[in-house]
């Protein structure tokens, strides 16, 4: 399926400061935060906010890049 290695749904992981977050493309394109239990490791409520409005900001670019490396 993937030539990372990787499993859909079609997400990232993001690592600010000594966090994570772990962003999920719905169906609509949209971002959201994962839905599992270990979506935010570690990363305060602004900065999970800070990546969901980044991620929503270049989800375009996001997109392409995941489908580029899963085609």
């Amino acid at each position: 399926m993937s030539k990372v290695g990787d499993h859909a749904p079609c997400h990232f992981h993001a690592f600010i400061d000594r966090g994570e977050v772990i962003v999920e493309f719905n169906v609509d394109r949209q971002a959201r935060l994962c839905n599992r239990d270990d979506a935010v490791r570690g990363a305060t409520a602004s900065e999970v906010k800070k990546v969901l409005k980044l991620a929503a900001q270049h989800a375009e670019i996001l997109l392409s890049l995941w489908e580029e490396a899963h085609a």
